[in-house]
């Protein structure tokens, strides 16, 4: 083969790239030579990922509830994978902001809009009865949820609703003891704390407290707070980010409690979930008015936050 002009660049800019790291071409070009051709499969680790789904019970429908939450974490770990780089920049730019503020917002609305594989994909039947041998899991448990919300707002808004005012200058140790989801993982009938909730703080408390302290200055409203400060125009990132606040604090929870009001609602008494969560009271935006900027909300925006979604749902046929 000839030895045309654009190979003799490539092999000259090579040549500069592994001289600057010490190292001696040739040898990289034999590695090169005797390196099998990538596969897709082996690029994506497909069998292993195709071999992580070990249901508990012989229901066939067991293994569409396992494999929807791991697709539901992967896309946390992408929303994640963008929290990283925002928190990360330098000096913060608002076009990055907005194109990263996109991306997230794309991976929730896609998050949301499939939700209906829970809703309405599974036998009700083959998930009353599977879902106890699941005992105490629970999706309350996913970390990197938790990690996202750290990540959007003053750690402040997470707070329980009617503690915000008594612990606004509290540290964040202290803050967290009263963060908002902990209440929606006490039991029923004694108000003390569940299984769930002792596992999931076992793992993750002191990763959620960190978090929250590298954050304090560069989560998501503090980063949009320096940015308004500069006179710049926000138009464009806070629509992205009232887009954000929606979907996590809105849709997301409420696409929950659509599929807890079809498999969980029962008269006269509702079916706890897995672990024992009141997801009555934890699930609805209404009750927590979880919002991570109100600034960018009408009062009454916030007094009505959710609750046209939550009449509609209530409003669906029961099985």
């Amino acid at each position: 083969m000839e030895i045309t002009p654009e190979i003799e660049a490539k092999l000259k800019q090579l040549q500069e790239k592994y001289g600057a790291m010490g190292q001696d071409m040739v040898s990289y070009l034999d590695g090169l030579l005797y390196a099998d051709y990538l596969t897709y499969w082996d690029y994506i680790h497909l069998d292993t990922l195709l071999s992580l789904q070990s249901p508990k019970t012989p229901f066939p429908d067991e293994e569409i509830f396992i494999m929807y939450h791991q697709v539901t974490e992967l896309y946390f770990k992408l929303v994640l994978h963008e929290c990283k780089q925002l928190v990360a920049q330098r000096p913060v730019d608002m076009n990055f902001f907005v194109a990263r503020l996109k991306r997230i917002n794309s991976y929730f609305r896609a998050l949301v809009s499939s939700f209906d594989i829970m809703v309405d994909g599974m036998d009700k039947e083959q998930f009353l009865k599977f879902r106890m041998s699941l005992l105490p899991a629970s999706g309350f448990q996913s970390g990197q949820y938790r990690m996202i919300e750290i990540y959007a707002t003053d750690f402040i808004r997470l707070v329980a609703q009617d503690k915000r005012a008594e612990m606004a200058d509290a540290t964040i140790e202290e803050q967290f003891e009263f963060i908002y989801w902990k209440s929606g993982a006490t039991e029923l009938a004694t108000g003390n704390k569940t299984l769930t909730l002792k596992q999931f703080e076992h793992k993750y408390a002191a990763t959620l407290i960190g978090l929250a302290k590298s954050c304090e200055r560069l989560n998501f409203r503090a980063l949009f707070s320096i940015l308004r400060q500069s006179g710049d125009d926000t138009t464009a990132l806070e629509e992205e980010l009232r887009k954000l606040d929606q979907f996590v604090n809105v849709n997301w929870p409420l696409a929950h409690y659509k599929s807890a009001v079809r498999y969980l609602h029962r008269q006269p008494h509702e079916i706890p979930a897995t672990g024992g969560t009141n997801w009555q009271k934890y699930l609805p935006p209404r009750f927590r008015k979880r919002i991570f900027y109100p600034e960018l909300w009408t009062q009454k925006e916030m007094e009505e936050w959710g609750k046209g979604w939550v009449e509609e749902v209530l409003s669906l046929p029961k099985e």
